[in-house]
C-alpha cells in the first residue's frame, strides 16, 4: 500500500522525497540538507533514493525533524541518524515517544536554521502533545511565498477527547491549534500524509500552468474540515459518557 511516489520539487528549496502515503521533506541549502520526517525504518531506502533521483546526496541531511510522534513519522529516525549523522530536533511534548538519540529539544516558537534556510517550530497539540508545524518562506521566480507543513490536525480513531486521564488537556490543545494554524499565513501548505494536502491530484499539474502546490484556500479547508471533524466527535463524545 505504501509504494514509491515520484520524487518532485514542489517550490523553491523545498522536494518531495516521501511514499505515496507517507509524506517526507527535504529543504535543500549549500550547507547541507533538513529532511522532515523519517517515515518508518522500511521506508528510509525509499526516501534515500528518491533524495539521490532528485541529485542531492543522501548523506547531505544534517538535520532530521519530525510532523508528530508516531510512528509512521519517526521511526525511522535511528536509522536516518546512523546513516546520516544528521542532529535530531524534537518538540519537548513529544520526546517520549520519538525513538533514537535526541540532540535538540525544541520548544514553540524556536527557529532551525541551515545555510540561509530559516524554519520556525509551532506547537499544534491534540494529535499528539508535541505535534509540530512548520513554516518558512520559499522563494520561486522572484516572488516570496508562505510555506506551511502541517502536523496532523485529525482525530484518529480511538482518542478519547472527554475525561482522557493520559492527556487531559486534549480537546483544549486542539482548539488551540486550529486557532494558531488559522493565523498562520499560508500560500503553500504540505502534510505529514499526501491526502492531506491533495498530493496525487496536485502532482500531475506540476510544470503545466501555474505551481499546483500553492493553494491558500486548500489550506483553509484543511483547517476547517479538520476543526469540524473534531467538533463533531467531542460532541459525540460528550453525549456517550
Amino acid at each position: 500500500a505504501d509504494g514509491p511516489f515520484p520524487p518532485h520539487h514542489v517550490i523553491g528549496n523545498i522536494y518531495y522525497v516521501g511514499s505515496n502515503d507517507l509524506a517526507a521533506f527535504l529543504i535543500t541549502t549549500p550547507r547541507g540538507h533538513i529532511l522532515i520526517n523519517s517515515c518508518y525504518e522500511r521506508t528510509v531506502p525509499l526516501i534515500e533514493e528518491s533524495v539521490e533521483k532528485l541529485g542531492f546526496h543522501f548523506r547531505d541531511i544534517n538535520i532530521l525533524l519530525d510532523s508528530h510522534a508516531h510512528g509512521d513519522h519517526v521511526a525511522g529516525n535511528p536509522l536516518v541518524k546512523q546513516l546520516t549523522g544528521a542532529t535530531v530536533m524534537v518538540m519537548q511534548e513529544d520526546v517520549k515517544g520519538v525513538p533514537g538519540a535526541i540532540d535538540r529539544v525544541l520548544h514553540n516558537g524556536d527557529q532551525v536554521k541551515l545555510g540561509g534556510t530559516v524554519l520556525t517550530a509551532h506547537l499544534t497539540p491534540g494529535h499528539t502533545e508535541g505535534a509540530t508545524t512548520w513554516t518558512m518562506t520559499a522563494q520561486e521566480e522572484g516572488k516570496q511565498y508562505h510555506v506551511v507543513i502541517s502536523s496532523s490536525i485529525g482525530v484518529n480513531p480511538g482518542y478519547i477527547l472527554v475525561g482522557n486521564t493520559k492527556y487531559p488537556r486534549i480537546a483544549d490543545d486542539y482548539r488551540r491549534s486550529f486557532e494558531v494554524m488559522r493565523a498562520l499565513p499560508c500560500d503553500i501548505y504540505l502534510a505529514p500524509h499526501g491526502a492531506q494536502y491533495g498530493l496525487a491530484e496536485k502532482y500531475p499539474k506540476l510544470g503545466k500552468g501555474p505551481n499546483p502546490f500553492i493553494d491558500p484556500d486548500g489550506y483553509k479547508a484543511y483547517v476547517d474540515n479538520a476543526e469540524k471533524a473534531f467538533q463533531a466527535r467531542l460532541d459525540e463524545q460528550k453525549h456517550a459518557r
